[in-house]
């Protein structure tokens, strides 16, 4: 996993079996930093409250976080990765 920031968005990227994510950084839950957290086979859990994010959809997969993550698109050319944030 990777984090960065743009303008005020936080930006999570992570690399899921070889394809590439990308989606908003903070927990939806918490505000708790999801690079800190746990990756898994199809998502990020949340370091403070174990809440799962599926990093395909932005889904929570289990509580307490209700609201999905926004998800962003994800180019790669050229071994470089680049994120649609608008």
């Amino acid at each position: 996993m990777l984090d960065f920031d743009h303008d005020d968005k936080k930006i999570l990227i992570a690399n899921l079996g070889g394809k590439i994510y990308a989606s908003d950084r903070i927990c939806t839950h918490a505000d708790a930093d999801l690079s800190t957290g746990i990756l898994t086979e199809d998502g990020v859990t949340c370091p403070l409250h174990l809440s799962t994010f599926n990093l395909k959809t932005g889904v929570p997969e289990n509580l307490p976080a209700e609201v999905p993550l926004k998800i962003y698109n994800v180019k790669i050319e050229q071994n470089e990765i680049y994120i649609e944030v608008n």
